[in-house]
């Protein structure tokens, strides 16, 4: 009776390792061939304002990360949002509200 129960919990483990052999392997979803544009706050605290804003040489490796972080190639463009890009106003931003001024990196292929 024993070898009966143990011989069925083995088939039992054998086809659940042969079911999970044969699925299909879950990648994650690569972005898709358009560019799309991230907004980031300027006060994230990793620093990455500090390059992106000034486009020094940095900003570009700091935007080529992040995209990679993202699953896309490589930054198209980034630097500091537009106001009407993210509020949908026009409107002359005061100095406090310029140094949350967030920034933006558009990533593609």
């Amino acid at each position: 009776m024993r070898r009966a129960v143990a011989f069925v919990g083995l088939l039992g483990i054998a086809a659940a390792g042969i079911s999970l052999s044969i699925m299909p392997t879950s990648r994650s979803a690569a972005a898709a061939s358009e560019a799309r544009t991230f907004l980031i706050p300027a006060s994230d605290g990793y620093g990455v304002a500090d390059c992106i804003s000034s486009r020094a040489e940095c900003g570009q490796i700091v935007a080529n990360a992040w995209c990679e972080s993202q699953g896309f190639g490589k930054a198209v463009a980034f630097g500091v949002a537009n106001r009407e890009d993210f509020t949908g106003t026009v409107a002359r931003p005061t100095p406090a509200q310029l140094a949350e001024q967030p920034l933006s990196i558009t990533c593609g292929e």
